[in-house]
């Protein structure tokens, strides 16, 4: 048995299911009644999404869609960081929406902050955009993954753990 035990917190999401979610939206965009006519454009980048409408009611509409289009495909809704609606022009409404991926160098440390001070006795390191917790006890490392999942709700981007060892 390896003299210290170690996990992977990370912030990530499957691509391809979002592309599902944004294929099945796109779809049901075409046939419903109220947004049949709105000729609403999804387009999809490498970091971002951005939502191509007549109205800010139909871009809502197209929001609730791919949300719950994404939470049925398992994705979290706090991947996207939604910009303001802004006018496109041509009676048109453009919204950008940034794709959260990877930890960020705040979030990182607030995590780490807050093992050290439940869990004495687990390290966590960052390293790049994942923090690398280890501690001689799996027990500790439950723990510690058990104290997170309490605290998903103050992170505003999904958290997995990963690199179970």
């Amino acid at each position: 048995m390896p003299a210290e035990s170690t996990f992977d917190i990370v912030s990530e999401f499957d691509r391809q299911e979002l592309v599902n979610a944004i294929d099945q939206t796109r779809r049901e965009v075409g046939t419903r009644y109220d947004l049949k006519d709105t000729n609403t454009e999804i387009t999809l980048g490498d970091t971002e999404l951005v939502l191509l409408s007549d109205s800010e009611m139909a871009l809502s509409a197209v929001r609730d869609i791919l949300e719950s289009k994404a939470i049925r495909r398992g994705l979290s809704v706090k991947i996207f960081d939604y910009a303001d609606p802004k006018d496109a022009g041509n009676m048109r409404v453009r919204q950008v929406v940034t794709l959260r991926k990877g930890l960020s160098d705040e979030i990182a440390k607030k995590i780490q902050k807050l093992i050290k001070s439940a869990h004495p006795k687990a390290q966590a390191r960052i390293q790049g955009d994942t923090i690398r917790v280890g501690s001689k006890s799996r027990d500790e490392l439950q723990a510690v993954i058990q104290t997170m999942r309490e605290h998903q709700d103050e992170f505003p981007l999904p958290l997995q753990f990963t690199n179970y060892r």
